[in-house]
């Protein structure tokens, strides 16, 4: 799923080719891409972009008048920019039509998770916002009661729209590994110590990805949006080398989900259970790295 430093770029790059332009036209593949009836969709053909923002990860086009059109992407959303003079080709989800191109959403695999609101009013817009807190606008003090205020692992908490807002799956694992620490420690177990470590290593996190991202699309607009890159030090990266102690990168699996950590840098060496493999094995898991090396 974007997070964060994709979406910040995506706004970045949709501020140089839409913002001042007129939406003539959408075109929508699947109905139930849309999840609002009101206003009819039909209201924002023909609006100047006013301005774009991002509530969480979803990404707003302030259509003026208080109207807005909110696009989720969810977890394989992704949004690509043609201009007038390339084939278009399939129209994916939605097509959103510029004088000058087209804004194409598309999403790939079968599941149709990524959805469409249009909405009028500030209340309205309001309502989508979940709650969580910016972590780059916000202090130590700040954060540590948000991550507090309720009984979580720190993985979960830190990826918890309601308690911080635009961290997922991917810069949770990169923040968590930056502040050498376990992602199923319980928030309440936390020394005042740790969650400072875990405050600056949230914000440098997301402002060193946000950064290479800018690099990475310059002037254009962003081509490859995923949560698994080479640079990143261990999400994605099961048994390849911690680039801090060299032991094999870990993975717990849950859901459509994975956690990945390294297990010197972060828990001491002892492995997390993962719970499929742990059932099956059940004596036979191992318990610490030394046991697998």
């Amino acid at each position: 799923m974007p997070e964060l430093p994709d979406i910040t770029v995506y706004l970045e790059a949709l501020t140089r080719v839409i913002v001042g332009r007129p939406l003539e036209r959408i075109q929508l593949k699947s109905p139930f891409l849309l999840c609002t009836v009101e206003p009819p969709i039909s209201e924002a053909q023909g609006r100047v972009v006013l301005g774009v923002r991002r509530i969480g990860k979803r990404i707003v086009l302030d259509l003026g008048n208080e109207y807005f059109l909110v696009i989720h992407l969810m977890i394989a959303g992704r949004l690509k920019w043609i201009t007038r003079d390339a084939k278009a080709g399939p129209i994916g989800l939605a097509l959103f039509e510029f004088p000058a191109g087209s804004l194409l959403l598309t999403e790939a695999g079968t599941k149709r998770r990524a959805s469409l609101y249009f909405v009028r009013g500030a209340e309205a817009l309001k309502a989508m916002d979940r709650g969580g807190l910016e972590v780059q606008d916000i202090g130590l003090p700040a954060f540590s009661e948000r991550l507090r205020s309720e009984s979580h692992t720190v993985k979960r908490a830190l990826t918890d729209p309601r308690l911080f807002s635009g961290i997922g799956n991917a810069y949770s694992d990169e923040a968590l590994h930056a502040a050498r620490l376990s992602p199923l420690t319980l928030t309440g177990r936390l020394s005042e110590e740790e969650i400072a470590r875990l405050y600056q290593a949230c914000r440098e996190t997301l402002t060193l990805w946000t950064e290479r991202l800018r690099r990475e699309v310059g002037q254009g607009f962003p081509g490859k949006v995923t949560a698994f890159r080479e640079a990143m030090a261990v999400h994605g990266r099961f048994r390849l080398p911690c680039p801090v102690c060299g032991s094999p990168v870990q993975r717990i699996r849950y859901a459509e989900n994975e956690t990945n950590y390294c297990a010197r840098c972060q828990t001491g060496g002892r492995l997390l259970a993962d719970r499929a493999l742990s059932r099956l094995l059940k004596g036979d898991w191992p318990r610490s790295l030394d046991e697998i090396e």
